[in-house]
């Protein structure tokens, strides 16, 4: 029985090193605020284009 408890040790400290290294690539990817917000300004644009072109298509 005293393998099976080794086994959990182990098994849990691998998942804790999994969640940091993890965590750790997540914030390294992350887009920055600026992004975002710039990414944000583009699909309201983008939005705004295809409510106009829709509206022109219904007066026609």
């Amino acid at each position: 029985m005293q393998n099976t408890s080794c086994g959990t040790g182990k098994f849990i400290m691998g998942m804790t090193a999994g969640m940091v290294a993890g965590a750790a690539l997540g914030a390294a990817m992350a887009p920055s605020s600026r992004q975002i917000k710039r990414a944000a300004h583009r699909a309201a644009k983008t939005v705004n284009q295809a409510v106009e072109h829709l509206a022109d298509a219904i007066d026609m």
